[in-house]
């Protein structure tokens, strides 16, 4: 069964002419108390949309803490909780921003895109900007002493690009039937398809309150600014589990990761799999020295400016021959690397003098993620690709004693080399009824694809049977 079935969606008539029906917790929400819409050429890719200028209070909340066996005899007064929205980072301090974040992932988890310093860096140098698309919307909870107990990563979107969830065939059926699907709001990681927490909360006794609060704020917002949908990607298991419980449609995806069954070495890795497997990609590996290429891992203070120089460049001869869109400016890189440090490890490739060819790397509390790749224009190494992106990946991953590497979207060719695929998710609150119902029928059918696909491609892996 190809995996390109699961691409098509198909809506019934009733949708002609419908418009959208504001709902929040099975209440329909008149227009009226709505306040206020937002007006954005909804068509076509990166236009921009214009928010609100105004800073926006999504209400202030009562905390109760409760004592042993749910006993509050010893407290006086609730906590009080204020949630709004910031239309950018900026307006956050970056430890109190990282505060949430590592206590959402939990210290031995930690993810370096879910921190100010990443995000911020896609703000500061014109990625994740109003003019590209992308307009920030975070929401921030702080209690009555002015400390932030949460954080969302949040955007108002005038197009689907950059996502890695791929909804462009239901922004085509919205708009076919009279509806605009644009502007939406995407809660995530701009440009990465990464799991991990997108609800950040400090880990206080009122943890599991400031989340439900915080899910609400985020469906609130999502009927006050009259959108048609709100969208959550590439989210912790956890937080699937939860949102589902509110009301969220749930989407599968597939990615393909390698993982670390305590190995000592890349030999030893090498063991867990086929004879065939083995060969080959020794094979592969040999071709790099045959080349008189060598291969280096650098990290921290080891990467200069020229190196992010000549890396750009690779970037956009990658994004330019795939027909992508260059996502990230120059700047962005040498402002990504200053604020993350020793998290970043960018493998590079040199023949005598020259750096041909570069994978940008990020190094999280468990785990390396690969993120992009490119070489020089109208230069050819067989098998290098596989070398800079999959086995310096995993040599630096056991040499770290790292759990797995997450080597990004998409790439069959990633299994024969050790990346097994696994499921990521997705979960949308889509305004109106008819619609969702649609697109819930349709997630579920693309599900049920999905994991036939999946299924087939584990009992084909390149692993041995004795190997889970």
């Amino acid at each position: 069964m190809p995996i390109a079935m699961a691409v098509a969606v198909a809506v019934s008539p009733p949708f002609l002419g419908r418009t959208l029906r504001k709902t929040f917790c099975g209440r329909r929400i008149p227009n009226s108390e709505v306040g206020f819409s937002i007006n954005a050429i909804f068509w076509g890719p990166k236009k921009a949309v214009e928010p609100t200028k105004q800073e926006i209070s999504l209400g202030d909340f009562s905390l109760s803490e409760l004592g042993v066996k749910g006993d509050r005899s010893s407290f006086d007064k609730d906590k009080k909780l204020s949630v709004r929205v910031v239309s950018s980072i900026s307006e956050i301090l970056p430890h109190e921003w990282d505060a949430c974040s590592i206590d959402a992932a939990g210290p031995d988890k930690f993810n370096p895109f879910l921190t100010h310093g990443f995000l911020s860096s896609l703000e500061e140098t014109g990625c994740a900007v109003k003019e590209t698309g992308w307009v920030p919307q975070h929401i921030v909870a702080q209690d009555d002493s002015d400390t932030v107990l949460g954080v969302i990563p949040l955007y108002l979107k005038s197009h689907s690009y950059g996502e890695y969830v791929f909804d462009h065939s239901w922004a085509d059926a919205y708009y076919s039937y009279g509806s605009r699907y644009y502007p939406k709001l995407q809660c995530c990681v701009p440009f990465t398809p990464v799991t991990g927490p997108r609800i950040l909360v400090r880990n206080t006794s009122y943890r599991d309150q400031v989340f439900d609060i915080l899910v609400s704020a985020m469906v609130a917002l999502t009927i006050k600014y009259q959108v048609s949908s709100l969208h959550i990607t590439f989210p912790s298991a956890d937080e699937v589990a939860k949102l589902k419980e509110k009301g969220f449609l749930q989407r599968v995806g597939m990615q393909y990761h390698w993982k670390n069954h305590n190995y000592r070495s890349f030999d030893d890795f090498l063991m867990d799999m086929k004879q065939s497997k083995r060969k080959t990609i020794r094979q592969e590996r040999k071709k790099i020295s045959a080349q008189n290429l060598t291969m280096k891992r650098l990290r921290g203070y080891e990467i200069k400016a020229k190196h992010w120089d000549t890396f750009y460049k690779f970037y956009r001869n990658t994004t330019d021959n795939k027909w992508g869109s260059a996502y990230l400016t120059r700047d962005f890189f040498h402002e990504m690397a200053s604020k993350l440090g020793d998290g970043v490890l960018l493998v590079t490739a040199e023949e005598g003098d020259e750096l041909v060819a570069g994978a940008l790397n990020l190094i999280g509390g468990d785990t390396i993620y690969g993120r992009l790749w490119g070489c020089l224009p109208r230069a050819y190494y067989p098998n290098l690709h596989f070398e800079a992106c999959y086995y310096q990946a995993i040599e630096a991953a056991i040499e770290l004693n790292l759990d797995k590497v997450e080597a990004g979207a998409q790439g069959e060719h990633k299994i024969q080399r050790g990346y097994m695929p696994v499921a990521t998710y997705s979960c949308h609150y889509i305004l109106d009824e008819g619609f969702r119902k649609s697109i819930s029928n349709f997630v579920i059918r693309e599900q049920a694809q999905l994991e036939y696909v999946m299924k087939v491609l584990h009992e084909s892996g390149p692993f041995k049977d004795t190997v889970t």
